[in-house]
């Protein structure tokens, strides 16, 4: 009985690989870049566009000053530039210090969502939003081009955005929403094809005005951040073996399956366009899960924060914030050592997570490219 189920299961692991890409290291080349998130990505557009003010000790690592990013130095995007040696992405929304958008723009800004925002969402700038802000952006660029071609050292060509890598990385916030509220199974699963059908949506859009090369990001283990598990995770049954709220991981992989399948739908009736499907989810928990082997010494608890072990996390108080607690004045101030950390605040990575997950893909070993290509899908 044993050795039969040895086999079904070596078996089983040989039709999924064969449908696995082989793996090569990442190579990426293109001239421009457009991104569209949340605050995973977000390298300065909520910033601007809302003059949130962020605490002192955000940029603190590699910026040495607050820089627009929800972390102490580079998101995975700014690695990912970095490999593709352009520039540091500007956002869209900042006006002040002529900014350069030769080689792409950054319309990610902290909080967004991939539903369209309503009058009781915290942030105006949804993917719907960013849509319309690109597609400005595009049309403004260039008829100035066209009227001026010294722009063209500030502005992406016209044949630029044709060939240009769009990335995509947000879906999480909506997902973090819908846990405040009653909701079952059937519910999530339901409000989870909705955001798939708003984000194929987007990307036909983009597709039909001549985008081509598409990049996207799966969502991170949502029940592993600080934040999460300061809140849901108070019963112990409703934990996992890696002390991650097991509810919010399920409903992240079953976002992250459905995301799959939609840009399997995409490339069916898209034949022009190359996805590359990025598995941020397995990188991050594998990181959370094998946290001491690369380095890390603290796999849960927020750098940045107030409270100690084993989170250091208070709902109350916010990274850099001081306030009065229970009569006493305190303050969340980061840890001494962010490579320690895997979390900054409480829902946001360290730059030294960041740039382990970001080594990790560009090695491929996490990216869908050629699967997604030659695969077929039914409808």
């Amino acid at each position: 009985m044993a050795l039969l189920y040895i086999l079904h299961s070596l078996l089983k692991l040989a039709f999924l690989c064969s449908f696995w890409p082989t793996v090569i290291p990442l190579s990426l080349n293109y001239p421009a870049v457009f991104n569209f998130g949340d605050s995973n990505s977000d390298t300065g557009g909520l910033v601007a566009g809302k003059a949130f003010p962020m605490t002192q000790f955000n940029g603190e690592t590699y910026f040495h000053e607050p820089s627009g990013r929800f972390c102490d130095g580079r998101l995975i995007i700014d690695f990912l530039m970095e490999a593709m040696e352009l520039p540091y992405m500007n956002p869209y929304l900042e006006s002040v210090g002529s900014p350069s958008f030769q080689t792409g723009c950054n319309f990610a800004t902290g909080g967004s969502t991939i539903l369209p925002a309503n009058a009781a969402s915290t942030n105006p700038f949804s993917f719907n939003l960013q849509l319309s802000q690109f597609f400005r952006f595009k049309n403004r660029a260039l008829t100035l081009l066209s009227k001026d071609k010294e722009l063209q050292n500030y502005l992406p060509a016209e044949d630029d955005f044709n060939k240009a890598l769009y990335m995509f990385d947000i879906g999480q916030n909506d997902l973090d929403g819908v846990f405040y509220f009653p909701a079952s199974d059937e519910q999530v699963v339901a409000f989870i094809s909705k955001l798939m059908s708003e984000l194929n949506y987007g990307m036909k859009r983009l597709y039909d005005a001549g985008a081509r090369n598409f990049w996207v990001h799966n969502t991170g283990p949502l029940g592993c951040l600080p934040r999460i598990i300061a809140t849901f995770g108070k019963k112990p049954s409703n934990l996992d073996e890696h002390g991650c709220v097991a509810s919010h991981n399920r409903a992240a992989t079953v976002f992250n399956k459905k995301l799959h399948d939609m840009c399997l739908q995409f490339l069916a009736h898209s034949p022009e366009a190359n996805i590359t499907y990025v598995d941020i989810y397995s990188i991050k928990l594998n990181l959370i899960s094998n946290y001491s082997l690369y380095g890390f010494q603290q796999p849960l608890a927020a750098c940045c924060g107030y409270g100690g072990p084993p989170l250091n996390f208070d709902t109350r108080i916010a990274c850099g914030v001081t306030k009065d607690l229970n009569g006493s004045i305190v303050t969340a101030n980061p840890c001494n050592n962010t490579a320690e950390y895997i979390n900054w605040d409480g829902t946001h990575y360290t730059e030294a997570a960041n740039g382990f997950v970001a080594d990790e893909i560009l090695t491929g070993n996490y990216s869908d490219s050629p699967h997604l290509r030659n695969s077929p899908f039914l409808t």
